[in-house]
């Protein structure tokens, strides 16, 4: 199994997106986002399964996709099948059953973390919860992620533990949640224990990271993960 995680820097895209932006969706040339995806395969075994990423919890076969899927995940058993997801704020999962026979990659903003997406993901994996290994990539910080109370009653109405992921923020209805701790209470709770990462805050580390809520017009990028093919 191999993982790559991207940045902003390097890359051809122009300030506001500069400049490895990978998203094509954002307002950035299409000519630079080309160069910066055609940079971004030399290091990888084939072209990703890239997902029109719509908030929700469809979970994408990469095994067999065609075109640009309407998924918020993806998973592949196949070797050289690149699954990826693509953020600016939103928290990347991506995930590896132990013996390495399946992989997938979800995006999960607060909606879609709610309504299931690493739930579905994992179900499609189709393997012992327990057997599996989780990442959590880049993501807004518990520092920074100001929400309203839908959000906050959003979990807490599925998960009364899910409070402690809470904090007021200092304006009346305003709260700082952490979307990692989150995601940690969501895959605990289907036995997924082996979970890494989850540290780091794309709205803190502009240098290497697009934030969404720190710049608004701004560019993406990619969390990726393959089986390796080993014959």
């Amino acid at each position: 199994m191999r993982a790559l995680l991207t940045t902003r820097r390097g890359g051809h895209s122009a300030a506001p997106y500069d400049g490895f932006n990978l998203g094509t969706h954002v307002g950035d040339r299409p000519a630079d986002v080309a160069a910066n995806r055609a940079l971004l395969q030399t290091a990888l075994p084939a072209a990703p399964c890239w997902l029109d990423q719509v908030h929700g919890v469809d979970v994408a076969d990469a095994d067999c996709a065609h075109g640009v899927p309407v998924a918020d995940a993806a998973v592949a058993r196949r070797p050289g099948v690149v699954c990826a997801v693509m953020t600016a704020d939103c928290l990347p999962v991506l995930f590896s059953d132990d013996a390495g026979t399946v992989v997938a990659a979800a995006h999960a903003g607060w909606r879609g973390l709610a309504a299931g997406v690493l739930e579905a993901t994992v179900a499609r994996m189709a393997v012992p919860p327990a057997h599996i290994l989780a990442w959590l990539g880049p993501a807004i910080g518990p520092a920074a992620f100001e929400v309203g109370d839908e959000v906050r009653a959003a979990f807490v109405s599925a998960d009364a533990g899910a409070a402690s992921a809470f904090r007021p923020a200092g304006t009346s209805g305003k709260w700082l949640a952490d979307l990692f701790q989150l995601a940690r209470r969501r895959l605990a709770a289907m036995g997924v224990m082996h979970v890494h990462g989850g540290d780091t805050c794309t709205y803190s580390d502009a240098a290497r990271f697009y934030s969404y809520r720190r710049d608004g017009a701004t560019g993406r990028f990619a969390s990726l993960i393959w089986r390796e093919d080993h014959a």
